[in-house]
């Protein structure tokens, strides 16, 4: 079931992605952390999320902006190094409280807080309409980079930060998309970087077919948002999108996830 479960979000979340210009993260985090840990999850949704954007380059690569490319990601790539630095030390810190239902142990942790905030944060951007065609100078293309790579590496959720510095960058559907999938891999490749150490450790303890699997139906789902990429609208998706990360969130939050 968990095998469905992952397939179907990934396949989902990917197509997602070329249409909104983040998804996959956001959607499929939340899957991997009810079967591990939550720094495990981040790491195994940035495999995914990396593999799953080295396909859409071979699809839209060359429409990428290299001057925007080079203004965003810059920043992007060193900030990313501190989130994914952040991340670790949050997860080495004690649980900030710890309490029973039944017999069932449940922790309240930084890292868990700190997350569910920011997914918090982020469904703003699909359920507030201001937030969803919220747009930005371009001079601000380097502070959007560090903010997008910050969180990007923090807890993986850059995706909507990038979309409202980009979409003031005057490009193409096409440039834009592929602009956004260059910048997302330089993310991707820094904070797993980071995260290499800890999946090493952990490396006995993975689920490798569910994370083939993820990454075989991201491929699928790209392949299908290409090429309904003119025809498909998302406004009801991401309220829906919206509404389950905010009770996600909540149960994160307060130890029950």
């Amino acid at each position: 079931m968990e095998y469905i479960l992952v397939g179907i979000v990934a396949l989902l979340g990917s197509g997602l992605t070329f249409f909104s210009g983040f998804g996959l993260g956001t959607l499929l985090m939340p899957v991997f952390a009810l079967f591990f840990p939550i720094d495990i999850a981040i790491a195994l949704t940035a495999i995914v999320h990396l593999l799953n954007n080295l396909f859409k380059l071979t699809l839209i690569g060359k429409a990428a902006h290299l001057k925007t490319i080079l203004k965003f990601g810059i920043p992007a790539i060193l900030f990313a190094f501190l989130g994914a630095y952040l991340l670790g030390k949050l997860t080495e810190t004690n649980p900030l409280y710890i309490y029973h239902i039944g017999d069932t142990e449940h922790e309240i942790t930084w890292v868990k807080v700190c997350i569910a905030s920011l997914l918090i944060f982020f469904s703003f951007f699909d359920l507030i309409p201001k937030l969803k065609r919220l747009e930005i100078d371009t001079k601000h293309l380097p502070v959007g980079g560090a903010l997008s790579g910050f969180f990007g590496g923090l807890s993986g959720h850059q995706g909507a930060l990038r979309t409202a510095f980009l979409i003031r960058a005057k490009l193409s559907k096409e440039a834009f998309i592929a602009t956004g999938v260059v910048i997302a891999c330089c993310i991707d490749v820094s904070r797993i970087s980071i995260y290499a150490q800890d999946i090493f450790e952990l490396k006995n303890q993975l689920n490798y077919p569910m994370l083939i699997t993820a990454s075989l139906m991201a491929f699928i789902g790209a392949y299908i948002g290409n090429k309904f990429l003119q025809k498909i609208t998302i406004n009801t998706i991401q309220t829906v999108v919206g509404v389950l990360l905010i009770i996600f969130s909540v149960l994160l939050g307060i130890g029950i996830i």
